[in-house]
């Protein structure tokens, strides 16, 4: 039987691809339990340094297989959420390469993604509604936070599409490119990514994920801890060395 997800290193990165294209890369329990499986190789192998996660077969994930659910099993993983990503906190940067449709549980991945490379003819969407469903993986957590509310509302209430041009404008896309070419685009990202030191750039995704509900007269205080451990690191002498001897760093993650 093929494999619900295909993952593999390429140098620094990973990448998970989901292959259930003859269902649009529905996730299913098993796809779930892979792709969580995927995450904790992520986080516990120091020499990745980033993760891309896409689809096989021209659209990205059309969210939850719909026959399991009425069959009584649902996508999710203990401490994951659904696809065992969605609520999960994952200390490396994680990349969305879209194309084709994103919708429901596969929008969620989306919006549970630190940055977001598109195709143009991408679509997005929460249909869960016209199911009689809630989109419960962070869609509606989330949605509002990423794009002005009033159109996170209507697109929650109504189940319709967000078109990429549009995403991009709202600022949920960082890169958009023509069709075909997500996935190289976010190689590109990532390996902007992997060539800095991988200690501050996990300190600095967290504190970023942190700080938007840290009082303002905390903040600096809430920051210090994980400034302090990067200003300690052999990583950040070491960067500072290689900009001296105007050489590349070699990073120890330590």
């Amino acid at each position: 039987m093929k494999p619900w997800v295909n993952v593999a290193q390429e140098g620094a990165l990973q990448i998970i691809r989901l292959q259930r294209a003859d269902k649009r890369n529905a996730v299913n329990f098993e796809m779930a339990c892979a792709i969580s499986s995927a995450i904790d190789e992520l986080e516990a192998r120091p020499e990745l340094s980033a993760c891309v996660i896409t689809g096989d077969g021209g659209d990205f994930c059309a969210g939850m297989d719909l026959k399991a659910f009425t069959e009584g099993a649902l996508p999710r993983v203990p401490g994951g959420g659904f696809a065992g990503i969605t609520e999960r906190r994952i200390r490396k940067p994680l990349i969305a390469a879209v194309e084709g449709h994103a919708l429901a549980g596969g929008f969620e991945i989306v919006l549970a993604a630190d940055l977001v490379v598109a195709s143009e003819t991408a679509r997005f969407g929460l249909p869960e509604v016209k199911r009689g469903l809630m989109a419960g993986g962070g869609g509606v957590l989330r949605l509002a936070r990423r794009i002005p509310f009033n159109i996170a509302m209507e697109l929650c209430l109504t189940g319709g599409f967000l078109e990429a041009p549009a995403a991009r404008q709202y600022g949920l896309i960082n890169r958009l490119v023509p069709p075909g070419r997500a996935l190289d685009a976010a190689r590109k990202l990532a390996c902007e990514i992997g060539s800095n030191g991988p200690l501050a750039i996990s300190s600095t995704k967290q504190v970023i994920v942190d700080s938007h509900t840290w009082p303002e007269d905390e903040m600096f205080a809430r920051q210090r801890p994980a400034l302090d451990a990067i200003l300690r690191s052999d990583d950040a002498h070491e960067g500072a060395r290689a900009f001296i001897e105007k050489r590349p760093a070699q990073w120890r993650n330590q």
